[in-house]
């Protein structure tokens, strides 16, 4: 017998990836330039020259060495160094035995919820959210709670999520950046989470954990990100070098159990029970040792806000209603109809591929990922211009 549940898994792939899927059959059949692909995140921009130049070098050694395990939190020498960075950034006493390297922060996630949950807890997430949340959720045996931000501003509605917390809560998922919307959580809507979260751990005699998923973090216009950790004790940071790095099919990342917590030794041991029970362990080596090398480059964001600039002025005059990001490199624009797949899959005829928001927990939008080739988001507009027409 298989397991039904992975079997239901496996045949409902993702929104994102199905629509990235299509439009690769797409391209195929009439060419790369004549598809408008706003599907995934995947960057456009390249990866430093200096993640080039630390492969070639660490090419020149020992290859049994270099291509060998680590231990399965991975490689302590850059552990250390990721430890060093986030207290030498964000000045909070990280140590490296609280650090877990992963593929991507996806791992990162699924790990964190294994480690701080039971089957039965519940999980809140705040919607529109990034559709596998639901998946590792689930995988948990947990229930997903979601709470609707607030509109306009995309910012947490802390009284509803304070509302929603029961003796069942187990942890609270936030991403800011924020994937789909692209909104950064401000420091003052991110104290009124932790003063909630404190009140209902206090009333519940047991810890609520906050996993701050941060694949988005330098990728932002002017707006600050507070660090988590900072504001909340009691926070799991899960980071990856996908965005910032351009690194997103190498998946490497870390898991950071904050050393501000009272019971962050405990955590982090369940961090890596779950890593092992997960098959996460001992994430690519070779990436382990380049974001040693490379942990201090910089993202070159200067792309991604050139793109905002020409999509959003693009729509704005088309008329779409979107919301104005403020970090990221997603537009979430207003569907011209109710239902979102419909209008996705009326986008297709003019060969647009738009995500549909039903699986972000949001209906009536789509999400447009913006960090593809310039050339093709300003060749993209007589499509929005005709895909709008249609509506008329």
């Amino acid at each position: 017998m298989i397991n039904e549940r992975m079997f239901d898994l496996g045949d409902e792939p993702s929104a994102i990836r199905e629509l990235f899927a299509y439009g690769l059959a797409r391209k195929a059949e009439i060419g790369d330039e004549n598809v408008f692909d706003y599907s995934i995140g995947n960057p456009s921009v390249p990866a430093p020259e200096k993640v080039r130049d630390t492969i070639l070098a660490l090419m020149d050694e020992d290859p049994v060495a270099l291509h060998g395990y680590t231990p399965a939190a991975g490689d302590p020498r850059v552990k250390q160094v990721v430890a060093d960075h986030i207290r030498k950034q964000f000045g909070v006493p990280a140590t490296p035995g609280n650090i877990y390297l992963t593929a991507g922060a996806a791992a990162g996630i699924a790990i964190a919820l294994a480690a701080v949950t039971d089957p039965g807890d519940e999980v809140i997430v705040v919607s529109p959210f990034f559709p596998e949340y639901s998946t590792w959720i689930g995988t948990c045996g947990c229930k997903r709670v979601e709470v609707p931000a607030l509109v306009p501003s995309f910012q947490m509605d802390v009284p509803a999520i304070e509302a929603a917390i029961t003796p069942k809560t187990s942890a609270v998922i936030i991403n800011s950046p924020n994937n789909p919307v692209g909104a950064v959580y401000t420091r003052e809507n991110l104290e009124e989470l932790a003063a909630a979260l404190e009140r209902k751990q206090a009333e519940y005699g047991r810890p609520i954990y906050l996993i701050s998923d941060e694949p988005y973090r330098e990728i932002t216009y002017g707006k600050e990100v507070p660090y988590v950790p900072c504001v909340y004790p009691r926070t799991i940071v899960c980071y990856s070098y996908s965005k910032s790095l351009s690194l997103p099919g190498e998946r490497i990342g870390y898991i950071y159990v904050s050393d501000l917590m009272d019971d962050a030794h405990d955590v982090s041991v369940a961090v890596a029970g779950a890593g092992r029970a997960l098959g996460y362990i001992c994430a690519p080596v070779l990436l382990q040792r380049v974001i040693a090398e490379c942990i201090d480059e910089p993202s070159d964001v200067e792309a991604y806000a050139t793109n905002r600039r020409i999509l959003s002025e693009g729509l704005r005059e088309l008329g779409y209603e979107f919301v104005e990001p403020d970090g990221a490199f997603y537009l979430w624009v207003r569907a011209l109809e109710p239902d979102a797949q419909a209008f996705s899959d009326r986008a297709k005829q003019f060969e647009l591929l738009l995500v549909p928001s039903d699986s972000f927990g949001c209906p009536g939008w789509v999400r447009l990922s913006y960090c593809i080739a310039r050339d093709t988001i300003e060749r993209s507009m007589p499509a929005f211009k005709a895909l709008k027409e249609s509506y008329q």
